[in-house]
């Protein structure tokens, strides 16, 4: 029989309620319903209803009217210091008889909240970067878009040149002060050691746009001298183990200087580190020079390689002084241009425009580059605060779940505060209140949590967060925010139904939270979409990662050593080549290009190509076993190969639109009789990260290209011996250069790093989800028996095996688990073919990653209701009945 079989009919108990005399209804209604169940069990539900109409009928006034309410009974003030200490006195009674309940939201709310911490700590920062400048927000970088002949966008540029800086600052009122910043490498001797480090150039009035506080020095002047240095106070330690150096000389050689010697530079100044939130991160600056001459060039308005920065005036107009620079640039680089349009034809158009220095940190299309530092993805942020939230929901699902859940062993409890004159807001305030407790329980624990984890979570995300940093006033204005939220969001719901119980019905024990029950359900799907969701997308981060790391790269980047020389000449390369050779752990060397170089050039008579330009000798492709697909490699039988000779890869050939490339002409046409003929294809190889496509390629032997790398095979297992060769040969050929190695293949792996730490990240937040999934059903699962103690005894008695009971109490949960799939797939498809269209060379979405996450969830949810399940099932019948 069902439940709601024996409640008397709706309509008559609120007409009842309207009409009968306030001082007595509560009796009468208990005795009424009291009727309604002997009936119905006597006669049936039929009877009964007639029995009971015709009883509230004869209990109505004999004059059917609505009756006058008595003024309503004032409640004492709901939050008397008496009653506070009431409401306290027993939520921890009722927390600390539950304690398995109580554990499991404590450890639930607390995974969630520290989740929650960490995340807005990693927000805060993101938002934080490059704020604490005095002059911002008038602070902009000059940047530019590039436009097509024909007037189509094609891309931003965020580097500048000699000019924009200085030309824009003279000939715009509104811009104050301008600052260029360009990256370098410096070598600094010590004694007879050499090491190179990552140094910066500036503008003297550096320390005036900027708030880069210095300990020793006059800002003013700290980079007025050119052989002045200006360094940070740990540098200063290390270079001269004090910080104290003010005065002291070190002897360096600027790559971008003239001079190829080390010269002596004065230490101007030692400057605070930079701050964490920073892009612009320094160890050595020193000043910007440039010639006469090169600023008297106006070909370099055309020169891209490095960061310019202005301050505007308060009140300046940005779309008035964009309008302006351009105006300037116009007028200025006229001459320039008309030139630039008879040596190379029509060129693209660019168009000056200002960002925001606090803009680029988090900007995708014009990022923190060349030289700035610490550039991010606002995608990052969504990633990990949607990851919080999931964690943080899942936990306050729990709570809700297992309050409601464990509401009829309270049910008496309420009844009796109802009876004895407790309020609905009362008891919303009590039940509010141990949810409150239970917050700030885990808040404390939450914040322990932070700080065990913080290291971890610092090399994950790429961060230097500190533990302090949580007790900064916005961050703690946050945590209270976040404290109130959740403690509502967990409580206000299981306050409000437990509020809302019947007296009469809770103490006559006929009270049953049983029949749909939508929300608890929904709930529990909930959580497990969510789970599956996060499951789904670190299988399919894991997979890519493998996939980037794994795949065929087109050549084999096993055993090959790289080390750096700049300005490596032919000769040098030679030399180099002949000593390495005589070691038999050496297997070949080949010289290269050093960096990235790209340019353009003419084929089929017309059509203009871009590609990357490499300059390599003969025994490169071998060294790497790059096949060559068509033609010949280059060789020293034909002296034309270094003068008009060479090869292109596929991609190259494919752009170029050959059918038979062999023989086709690569026109520098602004070299004047700068001419190659295609002697060869090679089979397009990765040169860059797999992040981007495969570009056109060209190599040449060029004699007039420097070499700037030197790559070396070696005999496997032969690693130790090859590297003291390499070193020694090394320092004895090049004294007075810094010597680095690399081996390829750590390099490679080096490209995918991010995606190794989000690998990570996904993981950890799908097993925590998973977890307080698991634990919140284990709590359910639990309750569950509890009240079908009597029917699980019942069934034992009659036969039941341990097997049955079990596949009936958890066979709710997993159908529940089941179909968190139908509303998790869907969007978990979409998230994930979103994400991979991000990677040019991507893997395919496979139906066994669904298959893998849903037989994970079920696999995981069985073992966790069925343990309690089991135990159930294996309990004492005679005990299960005795005690009903």
């Amino acid at each position: 029989m069902k439940t709601n079989e024996l409640h008397p009919p709706q309509w008559a108990n609120r007409l009842l309620r309207w009409l009968h005399p306030e001082d007595t209804l509560e009796e009468v209604e208990g005795d009424l319903e009291e009727l309604y169940a002997y009936w119905h069990e006597r006669a049936g539900k039929r009877q009964a209803t007639w029995r009971y109409l015709l009883n509230v009928a004869s209990v109505l006034p004999p004059f059917v009217r609505r009756r006058e309410r008595k003024q309503a009974y004032n409640n004492p003030f709901l939050i008397q210091p008496s009653m506070l200490r009431n409401y306290f006195t027993i939520a921890f009674r009722t927390l600390a008889h539950n304690k398995v309940y109580s554990s499991i939201n404590v450890i639930g709310l607390s995974i969630g909240l520290a989740a929650a911490m960490l995340i807005m700590l990693y927000t805060k920062d993101e938002v934080s970067f490059d704020r604490f400048h005095a002059n911002n927000p008038h602070i902009y970088r000059i940047t530019s878009k590039q436009f097509t002949p024909a007037g189509v966008f094609q891309s931003y540029n965020t580097h500048t040149g000699y000019l924009q800086g200085p030309k824009f600052a003279a000939g715009v009122p509104e811009i104050k002060m301008s600052v260029r910043y360009q990256s370098d490498r410096s070598d600094i001797k010590v004694g007879t050691e050499v090491k190179s480090f990552e140094s910066f150039h500036a503008d003297s009035s550096f320390f005036a746009l900027f708030s880069f506080p210095l300990v020793s020095g006059n800002p003013a002047t700290a980079l007025k001298e050119p052989k002045s240095v200006v360094l940070s106070e740990e540098m200063a330690e290390k270079q001269f183990g004090t910080t104290n150096a003010l005065g002291k000389t070190l002897l360096v050689r600027n790559s971008n200087g003239d001079s190829k010697e080390f010269e002596p530079y004065t230490v101007t100044g030692i400057a605070k580190k930079c701050p964490q939130n920073s892009s612009i991160k320094f160890d050595f600056l020193f000043p910007y020079v440039v010639s006469k001459e090169d600023m008297a060039n106006g070909g370099n308005w055309f020169s891209f390689f490095q960061n310019t920065f202005v301050v505007l005036q308060p009140n300046a107009n940005l779309k008035k002084v964009e309008a302006t620079m351009n105006r300037v640039f116009q007028k200025d680089a006229k001459q320039a241009l008309e030139e630039e349009v008879k040596r190379f034809g029509p060129q693209s158009k660019t168009e000056y425009m200002l960002q925001a220095f606090t803009d680029m940190h988090l900007n995708k299309d014009m990022p923190a580059q060349n030289g700035l530092v610490d550039g991010s993805n606002p995608m990052f942020s969504y990633i990990l605060s949607g990851i919080a939230l999931f964690i943080l929901l899942i936990a306050c699902i729990n709570f809700v779940n297992l309050t409601v859940a464990r509401s009829l062993k309270r049910a008496k409890e309420i009844g009796v505060r109802k009876v004895v004159g407790g309020g609905r807001g009362q008891l919303m305030i009590q039940f509010l209140g141990e949810s409150f407790i239970l917050c700030f329980l885990a808040f404390g624990f939450a914040l322990l949590l932070v700080q065990m984890v913080l290291p971890t979570f610092n090399e994950l995300s790429n961060k230097a967060l500190a533990f302090s940093y949580l007790f900064d006033a916005n961050l703690i204005a946050g945590y209270f925010a976040l404290f109130a939220a959740t403690g509502l969001l967990a409580g206000f719901y299981p306050a409000l139904v437990l509020s809302n119980y019947n007296p009469v019905q809770t103490l006559y024990s006929r009270f049953n939270l049983s029949g749909k029950n939508y929300l608890q359900k929904g709930l529990v799907v909930l959580q497990f979409a969510l789970a599956s969701f996060l499951i789904i997308a670190t299988l399919t981060i894991y997979s890519q990662f493998n996939y980037l790391t794994n795949k065929d790269l087109g050549y084999n980047d096993k055993g090959v050593i790289t080390v750096g020389k700049s300005g490596l000449s032919r000769n040098e390369a030679k030399v180099f080549k002949d000593e390495l050779l005589k070691n038999q752990n050496i297997l070949e060397v080949a010289p290269k290009n050093g960096g990235g170089w790209y340019t353009i050039a003419k084929v089929n008579g017309q059509t203009e190509i871009n590609f990357a330009f490499e300059t390599v000798d003969a025994t490169y492709f071998s060294l790497l076993q790059i096949p060559i697909i068509k033609g010949r490699n280059f060789s020293a039988e034909f002296n034309s190969d270094s003068t008009s000779s060479v090869l292109v890869n596929e991609s190259f050939v494919k752009k170029a639109g050959w059918t038979n490339p062999l023989g086709q002409v690569v026109d520098f046409w602004y070299n004047e009789g700068e001419k190659y003929k295609v002697i060869g294809v090679i089979k397009d190889y990765h040169f860059e990260s797999l992040n981007a496509k495969i570009s056109p390629q060209l190599f040449t032997m060029k004699p007039g290209n420097q070499y700037g790398k030197v790559f070396i095979k070696i005999k496997e297992g032969s690693e130790t011996a090859s590297l003291s060769h390499l070193a020694k040969t090394y320092k004895k050929l090049f004294p007075t250069n810094p010597y680095e190695y690399k081996f390829m293949d750590e390099e490679n792996e080096k490209r995918y790093e991010s995606e190794a730490k989000w690998k990570q990240i996904m993981l950890f937040g799908a097993i925590l989800t998973i977890f307080i999934s698991c634990i919140g059903l284990f709590g359910l699962a639990t309750l569950s028996a509890e009240r079908r103690t009597k029917e699980i005894g019942i069934r034992k008695v009659l036969g039941a095996s341990v097997a049955s009971i079990t596949t009936l109490l958890s066979a709710d949960f997993l159908k529940l688990v089941s179909l968190s799939f139908v509303f998790a797939f869907p969007v978990a498809y979409y998230a994930i073919k979103q994400w991979l269209e991000n990677y040019p060379y991507r893997i395919d979405i496979s139906i066994w990653t669904f298959v893998i996450a849903a037989a994970l969830s079920i696999l995981i949810a069985f073992c966790t209701v069925s343990f309690q399940s089991i135990k159930a099932a294996l309990g004492n019948p005679v005990k299960s009945l005795k005690a009903e």
